[in-house]
Protein backbone atom coordinates (compact mmCIF):
# COMPACT_ATOMS: atom_id res chain seq x y z
CA UNK A 1 0.00 0.00 0.00
CA UNK A 2 1.27 3.62 -0.52
CA UNK A 3 3.33 5.31 2.17
CA UNK A 4 1.72 8.32 2.21
CA UNK A 5 2.58 10.46 5.18
CA UNK A 6 -0.27 11.45 7.89
CA UNK A 7 0.32 15.01 8.48
CA UNK A 8 -2.04 18.32 9.01
CA UNK A 9 -1.52 19.28 6.05
CA UNK A 10 -4.00 16.47 4.51
CA UNK A 11 -6.22 18.03 7.17
CA UNK A 12 -6.05 21.57 5.94
CA UNK A 13 -6.13 20.42 2.01
CA UNK A 14 -9.07 18.06 3.11
CA UNK A 15 -11.43 20.54 4.84
CA UNK A 16 -10.69 23.80 2.48
CA UNK A 17 -11.08 21.69 -0.84
CA UNK A 18 -14.55 19.75 0.43
CA UNK A 19 -15.95 22.32 2.78
CA UNK A 20 -14.95 25.53 1.06
CA UNK A 21 -18.73 27.62 2.03
CA UNK A 22 -18.54 25.95 5.92
CA UNK A 23 -18.92 28.96 8.27
CA UNK A 24 -16.12 29.97 11.54
CA UNK A 25 -17.78 32.03 14.19
CA UNK A 26 -15.28 33.85 15.90
CA UNK A 27 -16.69 36.04 18.91
CA UNK A 28 -14.45 39.15 20.06
CA UNK A 29 -14.75 41.93 22.39
CA UNK A 30 -17.18 44.30 19.98
CA UNK A 31 -19.31 41.32 18.89
CA UNK A 32 -18.88 37.99 16.30
CA UNK A 33 -16.61 37.66 13.28
CA UNK A 34 -18.05 35.47 10.47
CA UNK A 35 -16.10 33.84 7.41
CA UNK A 36 -15.89 30.71 5.50
CA UNK A 37 -13.02 27.74 5.45
CA UNK A 38 -12.70 29.40 2.10
CA UNK A 39 -11.37 32.77 3.72
CA UNK A 40 -9.77 30.94 6.53
CA UNK A 41 -7.76 29.04 3.94
CA UNK A 42 -6.57 31.69 2.01
CA UNK A 43 -5.21 33.66 5.33
CA UNK A 44 -3.92 30.60 6.78
CA UNK A 45 -1.69 30.48 3.64
CA UNK A 46 -0.89 34.09 4.09
CA UNK A 47 -0.04 33.93 7.68
CA UNK A 48 2.57 30.23 6.56
CA UNK A 49 4.49 32.70 3.93
CA UNK A 50 4.63 35.60 6.85
CA UNK A 51 6.28 33.11 9.24
CA UNK A 52 8.61 32.12 6.31
CA UNK A 53 9.42 35.67 5.22
CA UNK A 54 10.39 36.08 8.74
CA UNK A 55 13.04 33.54 8.96
CA UNK A 56 11.24 30.45 10.19
CA UNK A 57 11.92 27.67 8.80
CA UNK A 58 11.00 23.85 9.71
CA UNK A 59 11.41 22.61 13.02
CA UNK A 60 11.20 26.07 14.54
CA UNK A 61 8.99 26.67 17.64
CA UNK A 62 6.43 29.80 17.10
CA UNK A 63 4.97 30.62 20.11
CA UNK A 64 1.02 31.56 20.75
CA UNK A 65 0.22 33.67 23.37
CA UNK A 66 -4.02 33.98 22.57
CA UNK A 67 -7.59 33.12 22.94
CA UNK A 68 -9.94 30.77 21.37
CA UNK A 69 -10.00 33.13 18.19
CA UNK A 70 -9.88 32.67 14.57
CA UNK A 71 -6.10 34.08 14.95
CA UNK A 72 -5.42 31.12 16.84
CA UNK A 73 -7.16 28.46 14.56
CA UNK A 74 -5.64 30.28 11.70
CA UNK A 75 -1.86 29.47 13.81
CA UNK A 76 -3.08 25.85 14.02
CA UNK A 77 -2.32 24.90 11.23
CA UNK A 78 -0.42 27.68 9.31
CA UNK A 79 2.47 26.88 11.75
CA UNK A 80 2.25 22.94 11.36
CA UNK A 81 1.72 23.13 7.50
CA UNK A 82 4.92 24.78 6.87
CA UNK A 83 6.87 22.29 8.91
CA UNK A 84 7.58 24.67 11.96
CA UNK A 85 6.24 24.04 15.13
CA UNK A 86 2.84 25.05 17.12
CA UNK A 87 3.98 25.93 20.48
CA UNK A 88 0.50 26.80 22.69
CA UNK A 89 1.22 28.69 25.88
CA UNK A 90 -0.53 28.67 28.49
CA UNK A 91 -1.78 32.62 29.30
CA UNK A 92 -1.98 31.52 32.60
CA UNK A 93 0.53 30.17 33.82
CA UNK A 94 3.16 32.42 36.38
CA UNK A 95 5.56 34.74 35.07
CA UNK A 96 8.81 33.54 35.92
CA UNK A 97 6.77 30.19 34.29
CA UNK A 98 5.56 31.70 30.98
CA UNK A 99 9.57 33.07 30.57
CA UNK A 100 10.83 29.62 31.30
CA UNK A 101 9.05 27.40 29.04
CA UNK A 102 9.36 30.17 25.79
CA UNK A 103 12.96 30.03 26.19
CA UNK A 104 13.05 26.01 27.11
CA UNK A 105 11.50 25.57 23.66
CA UNK A 106 13.59 28.24 22.42
CA UNK A 107 10.82 29.81 20.38
CA UNK A 108 11.38 31.75 17.41
CA UNK A 109 8.16 34.33 17.07
CA UNK A 110 5.67 34.77 19.12
CA UNK A 111 1.95 35.51 18.29
CA UNK A 112 0.41 37.51 21.09
CA UNK A 113 -3.18 38.87 21.71
CA UNK A 114 -2.77 42.70 22.30
CA UNK A 115 -5.26 42.24 25.11
CA UNK A 116 -2.42 39.91 26.83
CA UNK A 117 0.81 41.66 26.00
CA UNK A 118 0.79 43.70 29.63
CA UNK A 119 1.47 39.92 30.60
CA UNK A 120 4.64 39.21 28.30
CA UNK A 121 5.83 43.16 28.39
CA UNK A 122 7.81 42.79 31.17
CA UNK A 123 9.70 39.39 30.51
CA UNK A 124 10.61 40.46 26.89
CA UNK A 125 13.96 41.09 28.07
CA UNK A 126 14.02 37.67 29.35
CA UNK A 127 13.64 35.90 26.17
CA UNK A 128 17.04 34.90 24.48
CA UNK A 129 15.55 32.73 21.03
CA UNK A 130 12.46 35.30 20.18
CA UNK A 131 13.08 37.39 17.01
CA UNK A 132 10.02 38.80 15.94
CA UNK A 133 6.90 39.33 17.99
CA UNK A 134 3.29 39.86 16.17
CA UNK A 135 0.29 41.25 18.10
CA UNK A 136 -3.29 40.42 17.01
CA UNK A 137 -6.53 42.10 17.80
CA UNK A 138 -7.71 45.82 17.85
CA UNK A 139 -4.90 47.98 16.21
CA UNK A 140 -4.26 50.72 19.40
CA UNK A 141 -2.57 54.21 18.13
CA UNK A 142 0.42 53.04 18.74
CA UNK A 143 2.30 49.37 19.20
CA UNK A 144 5.37 48.33 21.70
CA UNK A 145 8.16 49.08 19.63
CA UNK A 146 10.16 46.01 17.56
CA UNK A 147 6.32 44.44 17.36
CA UNK A 148 4.46 43.29 14.13
CA UNK A 149 0.93 43.84 13.33
CA UNK A 150 -0.72 40.46 12.78
CA UNK A 151 -3.11 41.88 9.71
CA UNK A 152 -0.70 43.73 8.53
CA UNK A 153 1.64 41.19 7.53
CA UNK A 154 -1.82 38.90 6.64
CA UNK A 155 -2.35 41.27 3.86
CA UNK A 156 1.10 42.07 2.74
CA UNK A 157 2.00 38.51 2.43
CA UNK A 158 1.10 36.02 -0.56
CA UNK A 159 -0.87 32.91 0.36
CA UNK A 160 1.90 29.88 0.54
CA UNK A 161 1.63 28.09 -3.07
CA UNK A 162 3.04 24.86 -2.25
CA UNK A 163 3.87 23.25 1.32
CA UNK A 164 7.26 21.46 1.91
CA UNK A 165 7.18 17.61 2.04
CA UNK A 166 7.43 16.77 5.60
CA UNK A 167 7.57 13.10 7.54
CA UNK A 168 5.19 12.15 9.62
CA UNK A 169 6.80 11.55 12.20
CA UNK A 170 8.41 15.26 12.48
CA UNK A 171 7.08 17.42 15.44
CA UNK A 172 4.14 19.60 14.55
CA UNK A 173 3.03 21.09 18.11
CA UNK A 174 4.15 21.26 21.61
CA UNK A 175 2.55 21.66 24.72
CA UNK A 176 3.78 22.25 28.60
CA UNK A 177 2.52 20.15 31.13
CA UNK A 178 3.09 21.14 35.03
CA UNK A 179 4.88 19.53 37.22
CA UNK A 180 4.40 18.53 40.76
CA UNK A 181 8.05 20.46 41.18
CA UNK A 182 9.99 22.14 39.34
CA UNK A 183 9.03 23.59 35.80
CA UNK A 184 6.83 22.47 33.65
CA UNK A 185 7.59 19.66 30.87
CA UNK A 186 7.15 19.83 27.72
CA UNK A 187 4.87 17.19 25.50
CA UNK A 188 6.14 17.29 21.50
CA UNK A 189 3.28 15.99 18.98
CA UNK A 190 4.06 14.33 15.89
CA UNK A 191 2.14 15.20 12.59
CA UNK A 192 1.39 11.32 12.62
CA UNK A 193 0.12 11.45 16.52
CA UNK A 194 -2.24 14.71 15.89
CA UNK A 195 -3.80 12.99 12.56
CA UNK A 196 -4.96 9.88 14.36
CA UNK A 197 -5.67 11.43 17.25
CA UNK A 198 -8.29 13.60 15.10
CA UNK A 199 -9.49 10.55 13.05
CA UNK A 200 -10.87 9.14 16.79
CA UNK A 201 -12.49 12.14 17.64
CA UNK A 202 -14.95 11.18 14.50
CA UNK A 203 -15.55 7.79 15.48
CA UNK A 204 -19.41 7.12 16.91
CA UNK A 205 -17.64 5.78 20.13
CA UNK A 206 -16.35 8.84 21.51
CA UNK A 207 -17.53 12.35 19.60
CA UNK A 208 -18.71 11.37 16.80
CA UNK A 209 -17.65 14.97 15.11
CA UNK A 210 -18.97 15.51 11.48
CA UNK A 211 -20.08 17.80 9.02
CA UNK A 212 -23.40 18.16 10.24
CA UNK A 213 -22.30 19.69 13.49
CA UNK A 214 -21.65 23.25 14.84
CA UNK A 215 -18.83 22.70 17.63
CA UNK A 216 -17.75 24.80 20.24
CA UNK A 217 -14.58 24.59 22.06
CA UNK A 218 -14.49 26.06 25.64
CA UNK A 219 -11.76 24.12 26.58
CA UNK A 220 -8.75 26.84 25.79
CA UNK A 221 -6.69 26.53 22.21
CA UNK A 222 -3.16 26.78 25.14
CA UNK A 223 -4.39 23.74 26.74
CA UNK A 224 -3.70 20.06 25.14
CA UNK A 225 -4.70 21.59 21.68
CA UNK A 226 -8.42 22.10 22.89
CA UNK A 227 -8.49 18.43 23.42
CA UNK A 228 -7.72 18.00 19.67
CA UNK A 229 -10.96 19.56 18.56
CA UNK A 230 -10.14 21.94 16.35
CA UNK A 231 -8.26 20.00 13.90
CA UNK A 232 -10.63 16.96 13.91
CA UNK A 233 -13.76 19.81 13.58
CA UNK A 234 -12.22 21.44 10.70
CA UNK A 235 -10.94 18.36 9.03
CA UNK A 236 -14.54 17.43 8.90
CA UNK A 237 -16.56 20.09 7.73
CA UNK A 238 -18.25 21.19 11.24
CA UNK A 239 -19.25 24.98 11.95
CA UNK A 240 -16.75 25.45 14.84
CA UNK A 241 -17.33 28.71 16.96
CA UNK A 242 -14.66 29.85 18.67
CA UNK A 243 -15.83 31.83 22.38
CA UNK A 244 -13.02 34.19 22.52
CA UNK A 245 -11.81 36.24 25.00
CA UNK A 246 -13.04 34.94 29.09
CA UNK A 247 -16.07 34.33 28.21
CA UNK A 248 -18.81 34.10 31.21
CA UNK A 249 -21.43 31.40 31.24
CA UNK A 250 -23.76 34.09 30.17
CA UNK A 251 -21.74 34.76 26.65
CA UNK A 252 -21.13 30.91 26.28
CA UNK A 253 -24.95 30.28 26.78
CA UNK A 254 -25.69 33.17 24.15
CA UNK A 255 -23.43 31.25 21.75
CA UNK A 256 -24.76 28.06 22.37
CA UNK A 257 -28.29 29.17 21.69
CA UNK A 258 -27.23 31.66 18.79
CA UNK A 259 -25.20 28.74 16.72
CA UNK A 260 -27.24 26.25 17.58
CA UNK A 261 -24.18 24.05 18.39
CA UNK A 262 -24.27 20.86 18.77
CA UNK A 263 -21.11 19.66 20.37
CA UNK A 264 -19.13 21.19 23.08
CA UNK A 265 -15.62 20.54 25.02
CA UNK A 266 -14.90 21.71 28.90
CA UNK A 267 -13.89 21.40 32.19
CA UNK A 268 -16.44 20.59 35.00
CA UNK A 269 -16.10 24.22 36.43
CA UNK A 270 -17.29 25.05 33.00
CA UNK A 271 -20.34 22.83 32.96
CA UNK A 272 -21.21 24.14 36.56
CA UNK A 273 -21.40 27.44 35.44
CA UNK A 274 -23.44 26.49 32.48
CA UNK A 275 -25.71 25.24 35.03
CA UNK A 276 -25.80 27.49 37.05
CA UNK A 277 -26.92 29.79 34.13
CA UNK A 278 -29.33 27.63 32.87
CA UNK A 279 -31.22 27.49 36.04
CA UNK A 280 -31.45 31.35 36.13
CA UNK A 281 -32.17 31.25 32.16
CA UNK A 282 -33.64 28.26 30.89
CA UNK A 283 -33.11 27.68 27.30
CA UNK A 284 -33.62 25.15 24.93
CA UNK A 285 -30.31 24.08 23.06
CA UNK A 286 -29.48 21.67 20.10
CA UNK A 287 -26.70 20.22 22.11
CA UNK A 288 -26.67 16.67 21.44
CA UNK A 289 -23.08 16.50 23.99
CA UNK A 290 -21.81 17.91 26.50
CA UNK A 291 -18.25 16.65 26.45
CA UNK A 292 -16.18 17.11 29.98
CA UNK A 293 -13.15 15.87 30.65
CA UNK A 294 -9.75 17.39 32.59
CA UNK A 295 -10.97 16.30 36.05
CA UNK A 296 -13.54 13.72 37.18
CA UNK A 297 -16.99 15.21 36.81
CA UNK A 298 -19.72 14.07 39.76
CA UNK A 299 -22.82 11.51 39.02
CA UNK A 300 -24.55 14.63 40.05
CA UNK A 301 -23.58 17.19 37.28
CA UNK A 302 -24.20 14.96 34.56
CA UNK A 303 -27.72 13.70 36.09
CA UNK A 304 -28.59 17.23 36.10
CA UNK A 305 -27.44 17.85 32.35
CA UNK A 306 -29.21 14.62 31.18
CA UNK A 307 -32.69 14.55 33.53
CA UNK A 308 -32.87 18.66 33.66
CA UNK A 309 -31.77 20.21 30.76
CA UNK A 310 -31.91 16.70 28.31
CA UNK A 311 -28.69 16.80 27.02
CA UNK A 312 -26.33 13.86 27.03
CA UNK A 313 -23.27 14.17 29.18
CA UNK A 314 -19.98 12.48 27.72
CA UNK A 315 -17.04 11.82 30.63
CA UNK A 316 -13.67 11.46 28.88
CA UNK A 317 -10.21 11.09 30.08
CA UNK A 318 -6.72 12.34 28.79
CA UNK A 319 -3.72 14.91 29.82
CA UNK A 320 -1.23 16.68 28.04
CA UNK A 321 1.04 13.47 27.71
CA UNK A 322 -1.68 11.21 25.84
CA UNK A 323 -2.80 13.59 22.95
CA UNK A 324 -5.28 13.98 25.10
CA UNK A 325 -8.15 11.98 24.29
CA UNK A 326 -7.32 8.43 26.26
CA UNK A 327 -10.68 7.12 26.99
CA UNK A 328 -14.46 7.75 27.36
CA UNK A 329 -17.84 6.70 28.70
CA UNK A 330 -19.76 5.57 26.29
CA UNK A 331 -22.68 2.80 27.21
CA UNK A 332 -21.52 -0.41 26.02
CA UNK A 333 -25.33 -2.09 23.95
CA UNK A 334 -26.00 -4.24 26.94
CA UNK A 335 -25.97 -1.45 29.47
CA UNK A 336 -28.93 0.14 27.52
CA UNK A 337 -31.29 -2.08 29.28
CA UNK A 338 -30.04 -0.91 32.54
CA UNK A 339 -32.01 1.50 35.01
CA UNK A 340 -30.57 5.38 34.67
CA UNK A 341 -28.98 5.48 38.11
CA UNK A 342 -26.97 1.85 37.05
CA UNK A 343 -26.51 3.80 33.40
CA UNK A 344 -25.39 6.93 35.61
CA UNK A 345 -22.49 4.92 37.11
CA UNK A 346 -21.33 3.67 34.17
CA UNK A 347 -21.39 7.26 32.92
CA UNK A 348 -19.64 8.62 36.06
CA UNK A 349 -16.51 6.27 35.13
CA UNK A 350 -13.53 7.27 32.87
CA UNK A 351 -15.06 4.90 30.29
CA UNK A 352 -12.72 2.68 28.12
CA UNK A 353 -10.53 3.22 26.23
CA UNK A 354 -10.20 4.12 22.36
CA UNK A 355 -9.70 2.00 19.72
CA UNK A 356 -5.49 2.38 19.04
CA UNK A 357 -4.51 2.31 22.88
CA UNK A 358 -3.40 -0.50 25.12
CA UNK A 359 -3.54 -0.31 28.66
CA UNK A 360 -2.29 -2.05 32.00
CA UNK A 361 -2.46 -1.53 35.69
CA UNK A 362 0.88 -2.11 37.93
CA UNK A 363 1.38 -1.97 41.47
CA UNK A 364 4.86 -2.74 43.15
CA UNK A 365 5.91 -4.08 39.56
CA UNK A 366 3.08 -6.39 39.10
CA UNK A 367 0.24 -6.40 36.35
CA UNK A 368 -3.16 -6.65 38.23
CA UNK A 369 -6.18 -7.84 36.59
CA UNK A 370 -9.50 -6.27 35.65
CA UNK A 371 -11.82 -6.93 38.14
CA UNK A 372 -12.87 -3.94 38.96
CA UNK A 373 -11.52 -3.95 42.53
CA UNK A 374 -7.69 -4.05 42.85
CA UNK A 375 -6.46 -0.86 42.03
CA UNK A 376 -2.79 0.57 40.49
CA UNK A 377 -1.22 3.06 38.53
CA UNK A 378 -2.72 3.25 35.13
CA UNK A 379 0.01 2.98 32.29
CA UNK A 380 -1.08 3.82 28.64
CA UNK A 381 0.77 3.12 25.08
CA UNK A 382 -0.17 4.15 21.61
CA UNK A 383 0.70 6.04 18.53
CA UNK A 384 -0.55 9.39 20.25
CA UNK A 385 0.76 8.78 22.92
CA UNK A 386 4.12 11.03 24.17
CA UNK A 387 7.39 8.85 24.58
CA UNK A 388 9.33 11.43 26.00
CA UNK A 389 9.21 15.28 28.00
CA UNK A 390 11.35 17.83 25.84
CA UNK A 391 15.03 18.10 26.99
CA UNK A 392 14.27 17.20 29.95
CA UNK A 393 16.00 13.89 32.36
CA UNK A 394 12.58 13.58 34.47
CA UNK A 395 11.52 11.35 31.21
CA UNK A 396 13.18 8.47 32.88
CA UNK A 397 10.74 8.79 35.85
CA UNK A 398 7.59 8.59 33.61
CA UNK A 399 8.50 6.62 30.43
CA UNK A 400 9.13 3.59 30.99
CA UNK A 401 9.87 0.43 29.32
CA UNK A 402 7.60 1.76 26.17
CA UNK A 403 4.62 2.55 28.60
CA UNK A 404 3.71 6.32 29.71
CA UNK A 405 3.23 5.79 33.67
CA UNK A 406 0.43 8.04 34.14
CA UNK A 407 0.18 8.88 37.79
CA UNK A 408 -2.91 8.00 38.02
CA UNK A 409 -4.13 5.23 40.50
CA UNK A 410 -7.39 3.52 38.94
CA UNK A 411 -8.88 0.06 39.11
CA UNK A 412 -10.57 -1.85 35.64
CA UNK A 413 -13.55 -3.59 35.48
CA UNK A 414 -14.20 -6.73 33.43
CA UNK A 415 -15.77 -4.30 31.03
CA UNK A 416 -13.11 -2.23 30.57
CA UNK A 417 -14.35 0.51 32.06
CA UNK A 418 -11.80 2.78 34.14
CA UNK A 419 -12.16 4.05 37.20
CA UNK A 420 -9.65 7.04 38.83
CA UNK A 421 -9.57 6.29 42.44
CA UNK A 422 -7.01 8.96 43.03
CA UNK A 423 -3.51 10.92 41.51
CA UNK A 424 -0.66 8.44 42.95
CA UNK A 425 0.14 11.93 45.03
CA UNK A 426 -3.12 13.10 46.17
CA UNK A 427 -4.35 8.83 47.46
CA UNK A 428 -5.45 9.68 50.84
CA UNK A 429 -3.06 6.98 53.06
CA UNK A 430 -4.76 6.76 56.46
CA UNK A 431 -3.14 3.78 58.78
CA UNK A 432 -2.01 1.43 56.25
CA UNK A 433 -5.62 2.04 54.53
CA UNK A 434 -5.72 4.16 50.70
CA UNK A 435 -9.22 6.35 50.62
CA UNK A 436 -10.02 7.98 47.32
CA UNK A 437 -10.01 11.77 47.57
CA UNK A 438 -12.13 11.54 44.54
CA UNK A 439 -15.02 9.24 45.61
CA UNK A 440 -15.53 11.59 48.60
CA UNK A 441 -15.77 14.67 46.61
CA UNK A 442 -18.09 13.16 43.89
CA UNK A 443 -20.48 11.97 46.83
CA UNK A 444 -20.00 15.28 48.46
CA UNK A 445 -21.15 17.16 45.13
CA UNK A 446 -24.78 15.53 45.25
CA UNK A 447 -25.76 16.51 47.99
CA UNK A 448 -28.19 19.77 46.47
CA UNK A 449 -26.95 22.39 48.20
CA UNK A 450 -22.72 21.96 47.12
CA UNK A 451 -21.67 23.52 44.21
CA UNK A 452 -17.74 22.22 44.89
CA UNK A 453 -16.07 19.98 47.17
CA UNK A 454 -12.26 18.80 47.59
CA UNK A 455 -10.61 16.58 50.25
CA UNK A 456 -7.29 16.45 50.85
CA UNK A 457 -4.97 13.88 52.97
CA UNK A 458 -3.64 16.30 55.73
CA UNK A 459 -0.88 14.91 58.46
CA UNK A 460 -2.59 13.37 61.34
CA UNK A 461 -0.32 12.36 64.31
CA UNK A 462 -1.86 9.00 64.72
CA UNK A 463 -3.01 7.91 61.32
CA UNK A 464 -0.30 9.46 58.93
CA UNK A 465 -3.14 11.43 57.10
CA UNK A 466 -6.41 11.89 57.34
CA UNK A 467 -9.35 13.18 54.71
CA UNK A 468 -10.24 17.03 55.14
CA UNK A 469 -13.31 18.20 52.64
CA UNK A 470 -13.38 21.74 51.74
CA UNK A 471 -16.72 22.59 50.27
CA UNK A 472 -18.14 25.78 48.32
CA UNK A 473 -22.09 26.04 48.55
CA UNK A 474 -24.43 27.16 46.19
CA UNK A 475 -25.40 30.76 46.24
CA UNK A 476 -28.62 31.06 48.87
CA UNK A 477 -27.84 27.65 49.96
CA UNK A 478 -26.91 26.22 53.50
CA UNK A 479 -26.14 22.88 55.19
CA UNK A 480 -23.79 21.79 57.74
CA UNK A 481 -20.80 19.47 58.69
CA UNK A 482 -23.40 17.00 59.90
CA UNK A 483 -25.37 17.03 56.73
CA UNK A 484 -22.75 15.85 54.68
CA UNK A 485 -21.25 13.49 56.62
CA UNK A 486 -24.80 12.34 56.85
CA UNK A 487 -24.97 11.81 53.37
CA UNK A 488 -21.69 9.91 53.46
CA UNK A 489 -22.58 7.37 55.91
CA UNK A 490 -24.53 5.20 53.37
CA UNK A 491 -21.23 4.81 50.80
CA UNK A 492 -18.41 5.18 53.17
CA UNK A 493 -17.05 2.92 55.97
CA UNK A 494 -16.67 5.65 58.81
CA UNK A 495 -12.92 5.54 58.71
CA UNK A 496 -13.26 6.64 55.36
CA UNK A 497 -14.99 10.23 56.55
CA UNK A 498 -13.47 13.25 56.53
CA UNK A 499 -12.87 14.13 59.95
CA UNK A 500 -13.61 17.85 59.66
CA UNK A 501 -15.42 19.46 56.65
CA UNK A 502 -14.55 23.49 56.35
CA UNK A 503 -17.15 25.50 54.21
CA UNK A 504 -14.88 28.09 51.79
CA UNK A 505 -15.94 30.89 49.53
CA UNK A 506 -13.61 29.23 46.24
CA UNK A 507 -10.92 25.99 45.98
CA UNK A 508 -7.93 26.79 44.69
CA UNK A 509 -7.42 25.63 40.93
CA UNK A 510 -4.87 25.58 38.44
CA UNK A 511 -4.92 27.09 35.27
CA UNK A 512 -6.97 24.57 33.46
CA UNK A 513 -9.45 24.72 36.34
CA UNK A 514 -8.24 21.65 38.46
CA UNK A 515 -8.40 21.52 42.30
CA UNK A 516 -5.36 22.98 43.26
CA UNK A 517 -4.67 20.41 46.04
CA UNK A 518 -1.23 20.65 46.55
CA UNK A 519 -1.89 24.47 47.85
CA UNK A 520 -4.80 23.02 50.03
CA UNK A 521 -2.32 20.63 51.97
CA UNK A 522 0.43 23.20 51.84
CA UNK A 523 -2.13 25.77 53.85
CA UNK A 524 -3.40 23.08 56.04
CA UNK A 525 -0.86 20.79 57.27
CA UNK A 526 -0.77 21.60 60.11
CA UNK A 527 -4.66 21.37 60.82
CA UNK A 528 -4.86 18.00 62.75
CA UNK A 529 -2.25 18.30 65.06
CA UNK A 530 -3.24 21.72 65.92
CA UNK A 531 -6.39 21.16 67.12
Amino acid sequence: MMKTPLSVQHLFEYATTYFPDQVIVARHAHGVHRYTYREFGERTRRLSQALMSLGVGIGDRVGTFLWNDREHLESYFAIPTMGAVLHTINIRLAPNQIAYIINHAEDRVLIVDRALWPVLAPLREQFVTVKAIILTGELPESDPADTLDYETLIKSATPLARYPDLDEASPMGMCYTSATTGNPKGVVYSHRGIYLHSLTLGLANTMAIGMSDSVLPIVPMFHVNAWGVPFASLWFGSKIVLPGPAPTPTELLQLLNDEKVTVAAGVPTVWLGLARELDAHPTPLALRLAVCGGSAAPESLIRRFEEHYHIPFLHAYGMTETGPIASTARLKTHHISLDYPRQLGIKATQGFLVPGLSIQLMRDGAILPWDGHEFGEMCIRGPWIADEYFRDERSRDTFIDGWLHTGDVASIDPDGYIHIVDRTKDVIKSGGEWISSVDLENALMAHPAVFEAAVVGVPHPKWDERPLAFVVLKSGERCTKEDLIALLADKFARWQWPDDVLFVDEIPKTSVGKFLKRTLREQYQNYFTSV
